[in-house]
């Protein structure tokens, strides 16, 4: 068993005994010594070693550990809202007893606040849901930087083919480019607030294989107009639209002849479309770690509020904010979109639908000022052009 692996399994057997003997009590101070000592080991050839939860999958700093597939503390941590830990520097033995009665609390009070991620009074261990790391300088000063909106007209061009070619480099080479994704986004951010107000540059499908990548810019706007209307941060609004752009990038590892497929999956081969949530979350999380919440958006889009949809989880636990976002505006795009299975639905028919579904498939906090939004922007949805050639992979599920 690898020194991770050997920490997490002692870091979950001191959960345990504590939840069964009072402080003081023996056999709780030997679990927590254990528990200690395996951290201080692990920290002698990692000194700050970072885990993530992710549904069924125990990632060590990048890496998934297929030692520990399908441990049910992750599904239990994560439900709790520790998605993340990481550990600086050294530990002490007394900062990290209080750290483990922390995350005891959260496991046995369900009324704890796990919105933010905590951290112990040192500093050295934090913890928490995966959230949205803190942009560099340089990001901050090239999204402060003016803009020239004179010349800002709705042709997308080159970020259908730089999505294109991310694809390509994922499906090629395993390598996610991050610059050219957060690039992306600038560039649609930019076209949104082209005008005085602002407007929704989505793109419209000419060809059925072209849906992939029309379906990803159009779910990165819509997810940031939402998290924008919702009165999200700058920095919060971006980085939901980048995992917003990311959000199908599983489906790279499709094969062809079932994203080809016309006519009806069968059970199999809609198995196979399905995986394609945790795949580009393992894409994604091992690619980069400031990506781990577009790593939980990938995994998370297909879950309902009502616990449906896919993947299927051991544990269940409530889906992060962003997800029920791009759940939504993944909805809305698909339906409003013609396939070649159905003809595209009118707005206000999918509108009906999502207000419909408000509390049992999507989270009604999220659905209903999405249709609000869309209502309001009435006449303010323009159709971008720009598509150059065809992508080679077609969509049918």
């Amino acid at each position: 068993m690898s020194e991770p692996a050997k920490f997490l399994t002692a870091f979950a057997q001191a959960l345990s005994t504590m939840a069964l003997y009072s402080e003081g009590h023996p056999a709780r101070e030997r679990a927590i010594d254990r528990a200690h000592e395996q951290l201080t080991a692990l920290q002698a050839s990692d000194a700050q070693p970072e885990f993530s939860f992710l549904g069924e999958e125990t990632v060590y700093r990048n890496v998934a550990m297929r030692e520990m597939r399908d441990w049910e503390w992750a599904g239990r941590l994560a439900n709790a809202g520790v998605q993340r830990l990481e550990f600086e520097h050294a530990v002490g033995r007394a900062e990290f007893e209080e750290f483990l009665e922390q995350v005891l609390a959260r496991l046995t009070m369900s009324a704890i606040d796990t919105s933010e991620a905590r951290q112990t009074r040192a500093s050295s261990i934090k913890f928490g849901a995966i959230g949205i790391r803190g942009e560099t300088k340089a990001q901050q000063e090239a999204y402060a930087a003016p803009v020239a909106t004179a010349t800002i007209g709705y042709s997308l061009g080159e970020e259908v083919e730089a999505v294109r070619w991310m694809h390509t480099e994922v499906g090629d080479r395993a390598a996610l480019p991050l610059l050219e994704a957060e690039s992306v986004v600038r560039s649609l951010s930019v076209a949104m607030h082209g005008e005085s107000e602002m407007v929704l540059p989505l793109l419209e499908l000419r060809q059925f294989d072209e849906y992939t990548t029309t379906h990803c810019l159009n779910v990165s706007v819509l997810t940031m107009a939402l998290a924008e209307h919702l009165g999200m941060s700058g920095s919060d609004v971006r980085t939901f639209g980048v995992a917003g752009l990311l959000h199908d990038l599983g489906k790279v590892r499709v094969p062809l002849e079932i994203l080809n497929k016309p006519g009806k999956l069968t059970d199999e081969e809609r198995t196979v479309i399905q995986s394609h949530t945790v795949e580009g979350a393992k894409i994604i999380i091992t690619s980069d770690r400031e990506l781990d919440l577009a790593a939980a958006v990938a995994y998370e889009h297909h879950i309902m509020l009502n616990g449906g949809g896919y993947p299927k989880r051991h544990y269940e636990r409530d889906p992060h904010k962003a997800s029920t976002l791009v759940h939504v505006c993944d909805v809305f795009d698909a339906l409003r979109t013609k396939r070649p299975y159905r003809e595209a639905w009118e707005t206000e028919r999918v509108l009906g639908y999502l207000e419909e579904k408000a509390g049992s498939e999507f989270d009604p906090d999220v659905a209903r000022p999405f249709i609000q939004m869309i209502r309001s922007l009435e006449g303010k949805v323009v159709r971008a052009t720009g598509l150059g050639e065809s992508d080679s992979r077609t969509e049918t599920a």
